[in-house]
C-alpha cells in the first residue's frame, strides 16, 4: 500500500509539472517578450555560476587524465591519454557535472525565491492584479537556463580539457601539441553536438523543476527549506536519468 501511495503522488506530481510546462510554452509565444528579465536571469544564473563550473571542470580534467595515465601506463598505452579524456568530457561528465553542480545552485537559488513569494502570496497578488505569474516569473527563468546552460558547459569542456593537458603534461611528459593532435584525431562534431544538446535540456528540466517546487511551496519559512532540499535532489536524479535517456538516443541516431 505505501508503495503504491507513493508511486501515486509520483504520479500525480509528473502530471502536474507537464501541465506548467504547458503553461509556460504558451506563455512563451505571449507578447510582450520579457528581454530585460531574461537577460537579468542569464546573468544571475549563468555569469554568477561561472566560477564553480570552471573549478568543477578543471579538477575533473586532472583526475580524469591522472587515473587513465596510469591506467593506461600498464598497457604501454599512455599516448592515448587525450583520446579518451576529451571524449569522456566532452561526451558525458562536462554536460553532466555542470548541470549537477550549476544546477544545485541555480535550482535552489530559483526555488528559494519563488518559494518565498509563495509564503508571502506575493504571487497570489500578481494573479489579482491581472498578471500572469507564469509568464513573468517562470518563462525568464526556464528561457534562461537553457541559454546559459550549453554556454557553461563549452566552457567547462575547453577548461576541463585544459586542465587534462597540464596534468599529462606534468606527470607523463605529453607535450599540449601531442595531447592536442591525438584529442583531434578521435574526436567529431557530433561528440560535441551531443553533450551540448544534453545541456539545453538538463537546463529546461533544472528550472522547470525548481519552478514548480517553488509556486507550490507551503507552510512559511520550513516550506520553502524544505522544497529546496527537494529540488536539489529532484533535479539531481532527473539530470543522471536525463542523461542515460539522451545518451541511448544519441547512440541509436
Amino acid at each position: 500500500m505505501h508503495l503504491l501511495s507513493a508511486l501515486h503522488r509520483l504520479l500525480v506530481k509528473f502530471g502536474d509539472i507537464n501541465l506548467l510546462a504547458l503553461r509556460t510554452f504558451g506563455a512563451m509565444l505571449k507578447r510582450p517578450f520579457e528581454f530585460g528579465e531574461i537577460g537579468y536571469q542569464i546573468y544571475r544564473l549563468g555569469v554568477e555560476s561561472t566560477s564553480i563550473a570552471l573549478l568543477t571542470a578543471i579538477f575533473t580534467g586532472m583526475v580524469l587524465a591522472l587515473q587513465f595515465g596510469y591506467a593506461m601506463t600498464k598497457f604501454g598505452a599512455t599516448m592515448y591519454v587525450g583520446n579518451v579524456v576529451s571524449i569522456s568530457i566532452l561526451r558525458e561528465l562536462g554536460p553532466v557535472l555542470t548541470a549537477l553542480m550549476v544546477g544545485g545552485r541555480i535550482g535552489a537559488g530559483m526555488t528559494a525565491e519563488l518559494g518565498s513569494m509563495a509564503v508571502t502570496e506575493q504571487i497570489d497578488a500578481m494573479r489579482g492584479l491581472g498578471a500572469d505569474p507564469v509568464k513573468k516569473l517562470i518563462v525568464p527563468r526556464v528561457l534562461a537556463s537553457m541559454i546559459i546552460m550549453p554556454l557553461l558547459t563549452t566552457v567547462s569542456d575547453l577548461i576541463g580539457i585544459f586542465g587534462a593537458m597540464v596534468l599529462s603534461k606534468a606527470e607523463f611528459n605529453i607535450s599540449f601539441y601531442f595531447f592536442y593532435n591525438k584529442m583531434f584525431e578521435s574526436l567529431a562534431m557530433g561528440d560535441y553536438v551531443s553533450g551540448i544538446a544534453k545541456s539545453i535540456f538538463f537546463g529546461y528540466f533544472i528550472a522547470m523543476i525548481a519552478c514548480f517546487y517553488g509556486f507550490n511551496t507551503r507552510g512559511g519559512t520550513e516550506g520553502v527549506g524544505v522544497a529546496t532540499t527537494r529540488t536539489v535532489v529532484a533535479t539531481s536524479v532527473n539530470t543522471l536519468l536525463a542523461d542515460f535517456i539522451l545518451t541511448k538516443l544519441f547512440m541509436v541516431m
